[in-house]
C-alpha cells in the first residue's frame, strides 16, 4: 500500500532529495552571495494524519481503491512550488477520500459510471507532476483521484509504420526501454520525463525534447482512445486526415475534464546515430536573441536550441562570466548542419565555448530536487513560461522582470530567462524567479508574484502557458485569452461528454 519509493510531499524519489547537509551547502555556496537567507531549515514532514475517508468504494471495484494516508496525501497535490510548500507544512485540508488505481479499461469505465451515478468528482491522475493545480480538487465534499498508472503496457511496436501503441499509464523511461530493442525512440523528454506518463503528456499537451520543428506531444499523436462518462471515443489510425476538425485535438490539452485518455498510437523514429553539439557565448543578450531568431528562421531545425541569459547560465550552468549561452544540438543527418548554425552565430558576435561535460543536463534534471531544498530554506522559487512573437519578446521580457521584482518582498529577486523552444515566428521564454520568503506566508507571496507576472505576459501578447497546461492556477488568464465562443463550445462539449460534471471539475470550464 502507498508509494514508499516516491516522495509524497516533494519531487521524485524520497531518497534522492537533498539531505540537510546538502541544503546548508546550497545556501552557503550558491545563494548567500545573491540573496538574504537565514539558513534555517524546515524539517521534513512526518507521515500525514488525515481525516477518515467520506466515501466507501463500490463493492465490485473495492480491490482497485486505496484509502491509506500516504496514498491519499501523495495524490492531494501536484508538484508546483505552492504544492510542495503546503505539503511540507502538513497543510492537506481536502485530500482525496479514495485513490482509484484501475488495472483495465473496464475498471476505468466502472469507476466513471460509479462517479457519475453518485455525483462524485473524479480527477484523472498520471504521474502527478502537474505544476498548475491540475490534479487537485478545490471544491467541497468528497472526491476521488483516478490514478491511471497501472494501465502501463506498451501494447505493440509497429516497425513498418514507425508507431507504437501504448497505454496511458506508461512512464517515459518505460516507453523508451520498450522501443530500445527496435532501434526506435519517441524522444519526448520533458523535465518531468522520469515521473510523468504518456496520458499526462497528452492531457496537458506537453513540450518535450525537440526545441524546434515537432516540439510538442501533439505532433507525435496518430490516434487516441478516450473513455468518457457517456462512452468511448476513438480516433482513426491514419497518417493524416482532412475529415472535419481533428478528433484528437478535442482531447489533447483537455486535462481530464472531458474523458480519461487510456491509449494512444504515437509516431516514433529511428534513434539518431549521429549527434553534433556546441555552446555559443554572447556578450550581449540582445545579440544572442537575434542570433537565435535568425538561426530558426534560416530553415535549420536543431534538436536543441536553448538560449540561457546570463542569470540562467549562472544558476544552472555554473557560469560566472556574465555571458548568454546558446546551447545547440543537431541529430541524425542534420548533424552535418552544425557548421552552418555556427556561422550564423558568429555573424552576430557569438564565439564557440570549449566543450563541456554536460553539467547543464544534469542540473536540469536535478532542478526539481534543488527547488525542494530551496523551499526548505524558506525561499520562493518557481517558474512561469509563455510564448510570444519575436517582435514582442523584448517588451515582454522587460515587463516580466519588472513585475517579478516589484511584487517580490523588499523588491529583491533573481529572475532568469531561457528559451525552451523556438519557432520561426517566436520563442517560448521560461522565467525562473527566486526570492526570499516570509515563513508561513510563502504561498500568498508567490500568488501575488504569479498574478503580477501573468498580467504582464497577457498585456504584452504572450500566452498564459506554452507547455505547462492550464489547470486551476492559469484559469483566470486562460478565460481572458480564449474567445467567448470557444468557451461556450468547450462548455457544450463538457455537457455532452460529462453531463454530471464529475470529471476534474474546475479545469478548462
Amino acid at each position: 500500500m502507498g508509494y514508499p519509493e516516491r516522495s509524497w510531499w516533494g519531487w521524485g524519489h524520497a531518497d534522492a532529495a537533498l539531505d540537510d547537509a546538502a541544503c546548508h551547502r546550497l545556501a552557503e555556496r550558491t545563494l548567500r552571495p545573491w540573496l538574504p537567507i537565514d539558513g534555517a531549515l524546515t524539517p521534513l514532514p512526518a507521515d500525514p494524519v488525515l481525516p477518515k475517508p467520506r466515501l466507501s468504494p463500490p463493492p465490485t471495484l473495492a480491490g482497485a481503491f486505496l484509502s491509506d494516508p500516504l496514498s491519499r496525501a501523495g495524490h492531494a497535490y501536484g508538484k508546483a512550488f505552492r504544492d510542495v510548500v503546503r505539503a511540507l507544512h502538513g497543510e492537506l485540508p481536502n485530500p482525496p477520500d479514495l485513490v482509484c488505481r484501475p488495472r483495465t479499461e473496464p475498471d476505468v469505465v466502472a469507476a466513471l459510471d460509479w462517479a457519475a451515478s453518485t455525483g462524485t468528482p473524479i480527477v484523472p491522475y498520471g504521474g502527478g507532476s502537474s505544476v498548475v493545480g491540475g490534479v487537485e480538487y478545490r471544491g467541497e465534499g468528497p472526491w476521488v483521484s483516478l490514478d491511471l498508472s497501472r494501465l502501463d503496457r506498451v501494447e505493440e511496436v509497429d516497425d513498418v509504420n514507425l508507431a507504437v501503441r501504448v497505454q496511458a499509464g506508461v512512464f517515459g523511461p518505460a516507453l523508451e526501454r520498450a522501443l530500445e530493442p527496435h532501434g526506435l525512440t519517441l524522444r519526448h523528454l520533458p523535465q518531468s520525463f522520469e515521473f510523468s506518463t504518456v496520458g499526462g503528456w497528452l492531457a496537458t499537451r506537453s513540450g518535450g525534447h525537440y526545441a524546434t520543428g515537432p516540439t510538442r506531444i501533439d505532433h507525435f499523436v496518430e490516434a487516441m482512445r478516450v473513455l468518457t462518462p457517456q462512452g468511448p471515443v476513438e480516433s482513426p489510425r491514419v497518417p493524416a486526415s482532412g475529415a472535419g476538425p481533428d478528433p484528437n485535438g478535442l482531447f489533447l490539452g483537455s486535462e481530464g475534464a472531458l474523458g480519461a485518455i487510456v491509449e494512444a498510437w504515437l509516431r516514433v523514429r529511428p534513434k539518431p546515430e549521429r549527434r553534433a553539439k556546441a555552446t555559443i557565448l554572447f556578450r550581449g543578450y540582445s545579440q544572442s536573441v537575434d542570433a537565435t531568431r535568425e538561426l530558426v528562421q534560416s530553415g535549420l531545425r536543431p534538436a536543441n536550441c536553448r538560449l540561457l541569459d546570463p542569470v540562467e547560465a549562472m544558476l544552472n550552468a555554473g557560469a560566472t562570466d556574465g555571458q548568454a549561452r546558446l546551447m545547440l544540438g543537431f541529430e541524425g543527418p542534420d548533424a552535418a548542419l552544425l557548421p552552418s548554425a555556427l556561422e550564423i552565430c558568429r555573424a552576430q558576435g557569438g564565439t564557440e565555448a570549449e566543450r563541456s561535460s554536460g553539467s547543464f543536463r544534469q542540473t536540469f534534471l536535478r532542478a526539481p530536487y534543488t527547488r525542494d531544498a530551496l523551499v526548505r530554506l524558506g525561499l520562493i522559487v518557481e517558474t512561469v513560461e509563455t510564448a510570444c512573437t519575436w517582435s514582442r519578446f523584448e517588451a515582454l521580457h522587460a515587463a516580466v522582470l519588472a513585475a517579478a521584482r516589484a511584487a517580490a518582498p523588499d523588491r529583491v529577486a533573481l529572475v532568469s530567462c531561457r528559451f525552451t523552444h523556438v519557432y520561426p515566428d517566436g520563442p517560448a521564454p521560461y522565467f525562473t524567479i527566486v526570492t526570499p520568503g516570509r515563513r508561513g506566508a510563502e504561498v500568498a507571496i508567490w500568488d501575488e508574484i504569479k498574478a503580477a507576472v501573468s498580467d504582464a505576459i497577457a498585456a504584452h501578447g504572450g500566452t498564459i502557458t506554452h507547455h505547462h497546461a492550464v489547470g486551476r492556477d492559469h484559469r483566470p488568464w486562460y478565460d481572458a485569452e480564449r474567445s467567448p465562443l470557444l468557451q461556450a463550445t468547450l462548455r457544450a462539449a463538457k455537457r455532452t461528454l460529462d453531463p454530471r460534471g464529475v470529471l476534474n471539475p474546475g479545469v478548462l470550464v
